[in-house]
């Protein structure tokens, strides 16, 4: 059952993200707030030293002459200098404009010009390189400030230059950046993010301070995170995920390890042991593949005893689930397992995890429940950038699987046309920038949000996401299909899987296009005589070949029989940003993948 939380929190928020930044700041001083790489070390810094800091670069803002809800790019990957870039601009009032460091130079070029951003924080020589080649394109840059690149000490400084153009104006006026802060409005543009989309031109979401503001309190006010956690985050801080976990952050009080290079996530777990991360489904897809493949290359006993654990695993956590007694007998295997076979993959992550939260897009519920056979608890969220990331999510007391927890205390949901999901509240955008015929669609005229997903609600209030409203189809016979139930399911099923794209819009069956890990892949490789092949070739193989027949068989025994997979093909390539098919934030674009696999979807049907 649903327990009622307080939100007298919203009457005391604090007035926008600079007041709730300092005063953390003046609340924790002395407690870590970040900890970050420096070659092969970590470095540390307190609330006290970050402010100190942020305080510097957001009075060098100022100097440059940064005004209220102007905005500031920040082209980078996520690291500790983009933090404090971030709380900088908001500290000098200004407005962050966010960009994937993946982005390409004409979408970079795009952003930076449709939000008229007057300065831009560039990560290094390769984010340089975009601004320089189109700099008659973006007349309204008067200054870039690097991390690592080089610095020409005119239109190119370096942050150090910025904190120390800070600091003159500090001594001349100490009291200007608290000042400019205490005078944001809670309604002031805190944000603009562009979606990088699956159709046409980013969209520039613009979110306010009490938005964020709200998101960090709201989370805080269900009482899952606190002062003693401490956070791993490598999730992109230009992602609306990021931004969240660092307004949480300010509102709790925990530490946070920052590194945002994704294939040091795991030797980081191990170092960093946080006690909770946030991600998108893709990694727990990957660790899910990668164990279970390790353990089947292992074979003979071991592997028995590992498929045994599972089966024990998943039959305790149902009884608690259920509010059942486990039986003594079971919770002696459990015991035994849990110390040949849980540990032990506890350990990959660090071994202090109380709980990821899973957001960004869809968790299959086999992957959940098998990382809570192993003692892992995944909660998952979800929201929109539109929302300001949050809106829903599971509890660690009342993690109901399948389902993405209960609305944010002082929001609402409801179920539209078509049983669309609705959400108003205090993390809801102010619209698109410069786009008031896509925000009159998007936005009812007394606040609530059109998500364009399908949902039901249960009797406890707990959201099922059942499928983008744009992503149904339906077959030639009638029959609905919601393909990324289908292949999330395919992820779960086939530990080499990477994208499982179902079409079927007007046909009269199902087919498919899948591209594997290529890690995954290399290590299959290993195991059955083709070490070193390329990807293209491993695919192109007759044993992978038949080595995915079976998995997609075993998937076409947990559908309909509508939604079966008549055909498939195999791609020579997986899925990239940079070809492409792939959002910065994974999705899939399904129509330029469609675009350009359009003969090979043809032919399945020839």
């Amino acid at each position: 059952m649903a327990v009622p939380i307080d939100t007298s929190f919203l009457a005391s928020m604090p007035a926008n993200v600079a007041v709730q930044f300092f005063d953390r700041v003046t609340a924790t001083p002395d407690a870590e707030a970040f900890r970050f790489p420096r070659g092969e070390a970590w470095e540390s810094v307190t609330w006290k030293q970050a402010g100190d800091r942020v305080e510097a670069l957001a009075a060098g803002l100022v100097a440059l002459g940064v005004q209220p809800e102007q905005r500031v790019g920040i082209a980078s990957g996520t690291r500790y200098e983009w933090i404090l870039a971030d709380l900088a601009i908001m500290c000098a009032a200004g407005a962050t404009t966010t960009v994937y460091p993946s982005t390409n130079a004409e979408d970079t070029v795009y952003i930076l010009g449709d939000s008229e951003s007057r300065v831009v924080f560039a990560e290094d020589d390769e984010q340089l390189a975009k601004l320089t080649a189109h700099r008659a394109e973006l007349p309204h840059v008067g200054k870039v400030v690097t991390f690592d690149g080089r610095a020409d000490g005119d239109w190119v400084i370096s942050l150090d230059d910025l904190a120390a153009l800070g600091k003159e104006l500090l001594a001349e006026q100490p009291d200007v950046v608290r000042t400019t802060s205490q005078a944001i409005r809670p309604d002031q543009l805190a944000t603009l993010i562009y979606t990088s989309g699956t159709t046409g031109r980013p969209k520039g979401v613009r979110l306010r301070h009490s938005s964020w503001v709200y998101e960090g309190e709201a989370i805080r006010a269900q009482g899952i995170l606190s002062e003693s956690d401490l956070e791993f985050r490598w999730l992109p801080m230009a992602h609306s995920f990021g931004k969240v976990l660092m307004s949480t952050q300010m509102a709790c009080g925990f530490a946070a390890a920052i590194d945002g290079r994704v294939d040091k996530i795991v030797d980081n777990l191990g170092v960093v042991k946080p006690t909770f991360m946030g991600a998108a489904p893709r990694i727990f897809e990957k660790a899910h593949g990668r164990i279970v493949t390790m353990q089947a290359a292992e074979g003979g006993a071991k592997e028995k005893i590992f498929q045994n654990a599972f089966k024990v695993g998943l039959q305790v956590a149902r009884l608690k689930d259920e509010g059942k007694p486990v039986p003594l007998g079971l919770k002696v295997q459990h015991g035994i397992y849990d110390r040949l076979v849980f540990t032990k993959i506890r350990d990959r992550f660090g071994g202090r995890v109380r709980f990821f939260i899973s957001g960004a897009a869809a968790l299959n519920r086999d992957i959940a429940e098998w990382f809570g056979a192993a003692g892992i608890t995944i909660l998952e969220g979800y929201g929109l950038t539109e929302t300001s990331a949050g809106s829903f999510v599971n509890h660690p007391d009342a993690n109901k699987f399948g389902t993405v927890g209960p609305v944010f205390p002082g929001s609402e949901v409801k179920l539209g046309e078509n049983d669309e999901i609705m959400i108003k509240g205090p993390g809801v955008m102010d619209g698109y920038h410069n786009l008031p015929e896509e925000t009159a669609r998007t936005l009812t005229s007394d606040g609530w949000l059109h998500t364009g997903d399908k949902g039901t609600l249960d009797a406890d209030g707990h959201l099922v996401i059942t499928g983008r409203i744009k992503e149904l189809f339906k077959t030639s016979g009638g029959k609905y299909i919601a393909p990324p139930a289908i292949e999330s399911k395919f992820k779960a099923v086939c530990p080499y899987a990477s994208q499982f794209m179902v079409f079927g819009d007007e046909r009269n069956y199902c087919v498919a296009l899948i591209t594997l890990d290529p890690d995954a892949m290399a290590g299959w490789a290993d195991e059955n005589g083709m070490s070193g092949a390329s990807y293209t070739d491993l695919v192109r193989s007759q044993a992978v070949q038949q080595m995915v027949a079976g998995y997609v068989d075993d998937l076409n025994t947990h559908l309909n029989r509508w939604e079966t997979i008549k055909k498939w093909k195999l791609l020579d390539h997986d899925l990239t940003v940079e070809s492409g098919e792939l959002t910065p934030s994974m999705k899939v674009k399904r129509n330029v993948v469609e675009d350009n696999h359009k003969a090979l979807i043809e032919e399945m049907y020839a």
